[in-house]
C-alpha cells in the first residue's frame, strides 16, 4: 500500500461483507430454536423475549449463567469440525441454570475469530442452534466479532449466556436435602468440555499421539472421541423434576465430581459416592495411564463418566431412574447423603471403580 492511499476498515483485516454473509447463513438455524415468547428476527440490536410470559408464575426467579467451552475448540479448529462445538456452548451455560430447577427460556452467544469464514461461523451457530433445541431454549441473538492480529486466521472462541425462570417455592438446593437422601448419577457422554488443556498436554505434547489415528477401546479416532459434545441434561432434569421430588442437582463439570457436588451440600450433611457402582468410559483412562496422572488429579479434573447429579429421597431413586431411563439417560444410584461427622468436606469419592 502507498503512503497516499487510504487507510481501510478492510485493509486492517476486518471484512464486514463477510460477516454479513454469516449473518444470512445462520439464520436458518436460529429459526429453528424460537419460542413462541420470542418477538423479531436475527439482526436487531438486541434479542426481545416477551415477558408477559411470566406472569403465570406467582413468585418467578430469573437464573442466568455464562460460559464457554475452552481449550477444546482448538481440537474442533484441527479438525476442521465446527458443527458440534457448539452444543458444547449450551450445555455448560444451560446445564449451570436448570440445576437450581430453572426452566432454560433464552440464550445469546459471542463467537470471536481471526477472520470471518461465513460457512465456518454458520456451522459454530448451526451447532449452538441444535443446541438449544435440546435444551429447550431460544437463541435470540449474538454477535460475531474479528480480531485480526490478536488472532490468527483460523483461531476462533465461542461464549455464551443464558436465562431460565423458576417459581421461588420450586427453587432446588441445599435446603432441600435431608440425611438418607439417594445420590443419583448421570452418566457422561466422554470428556464433556472442561479438563482439555491437561488431556491436550498429556495425549499430544506427553504421549505423542494424533487426532486421525484409530483407537480400538473408542471404535474411532481419537479426534472424534474428543470431540463428541456434552450431554445437554436441560430437558431431562426438568422431566425428573416434573415427575420425582428433586431436592437438588449438580453439574459436574471444571473440579470434578465431589468439588462440584460439594457446592450443592449443606453445612453438616455429606455425601459418599461409591467409585463401584460405575466403569468410566476408555478416555479415561487413555488420559490417566499416558499421563501417569494420579486418580485425585484426575478426578478434580475431568468429570470420570459423570455429567449430572440428581439428589432425591431415597423412597424416589427408583421412580427416579425410570423416568430418566424411559428418557434414554443412563443413570444409577451411586451414593447416599449422611451426616457430616468428621469429614472435612462436603462430598467424597470412595472404594475403586467397577473392572471394565
Amino acid at each position: 500500500m502507498s503512503e497516499t492511499t487510504g487507510a481501510s476498515y478492510a485493509a486492517a483485516g476486518v471484512d464486514i461483507e463477510a460477516g454479513d454473509r454469516a449473518v444470512e447463513l445462520m439464520k436458518e438455524w436460529v429459526k429453528k430454536t424460537q419460542r413462541p415468547e420470542v418477538l423479531g428476527g436475527l439482526g436487531g440490536f438486541a434479542g426481545l423475549f416477551d415477558a408477559s410470559a411470566l406472569k403465570r408464575y406467582e413468585r418467578p426467579l430469573l437464573a442466568s449463567a455464562t460460559d464457554g467451552v475452552g481449550t477444546k475448540v482448538d481440537l474442533a479448529r484441527q479438525l476442521g469440525v465446527y458443527d458440534t462445538i457448539g452444543h458444547d456452548l449450551v450445555a455448560m451455560v444451560m446445564d449451570d441454570i436448570v440445576v437450581c430447577g430453572a426452566e432454560p427460556l433464552f440464550m445469546t452467544d459471542y463467537i470471536c475469530v481471526g477472520k470471518v469464514h461465513p460457512e465456518r461461523v454458520a456451522a459454530i451457530v448451526k451447532g449452538i442452534a441444535e443446541g438449544c433445541v435440546l435444551a429447550g431454549c431460544a437463541l435470540v441473538g449474538g454477535e460475531t466479532a474479528e480480531h485480526p492480529g490478536l488472532l490468527g486466521p483460523d483461531d476462533f472462541d465461542v461464549a455464551g449466556a443464558g436465562t431460565g425462570v423458576v417459581e421461588a417455592d420450586r427453587l432446588l438446593g441445599a435446603d432441600r436435602i435431608r440425611t438418607g437422601d439417594a445420590v443419583i448419577a448421570m452418566a457422561s457422554s466422554g470428556l464433556h468440555s472442561n479438563g482439555y488443556s491437561l488431556v491436550r498436554h498429556v495425549l499430544f505434547d506427553r504421549g505423542n499421539l494424533k487426532l486421525d489415528q484409530h483407537v480400538e477401546d473408542f471404535g474411532r479416532t481419537l479426534g472424534e472421541e474428543l470431540l463428541e459434545p456434552t450431554k445437554i441434561y436441560s430437558l431431562d432434569c426438568l422431566a425428573l423434576t416434573r415427575t420425582t421430588d428433586v431436592h437438588a442437582y449438580s453439574h459436574i463439570t471444571g473440579g470434578g465430581l465431589a468439588a462440584n457436588l460439594a457446592r450443592v451440600i449443606p453445612d453438616g450433611l455429606h455425601a459418599t459416592v461409591d467409585r463401584s457402582t460405575w466403569t468410566p468410559a476408555p478416555v479415561f483412562d487413555l488420559v490417566g495411564t499416558t499421563g501417569r496422572v494420579e486418580r485425585l488429579e484426575l478426578e478434580k479434573t475431568l468429570n470420570m463418566g459423570v455429567g449430572m447429579i440428581a439428589i432425591v429421597p431415597q423412597d424416589s431413586a427408583d421412580a427416579a431412574l425410570t423416568t430418566l431411563a424411559d428418557r434414554g439417560v443412563e443413570a444409577w444410584v451411586a451414593g447416599e447423603i449422611t451426616d457430616r461427622g468428621t469429614h472435612e468436606t462436603g462430598a467424597e469419592l470412595t472404594g475403586d471403580y467397577a473392572a471394565r
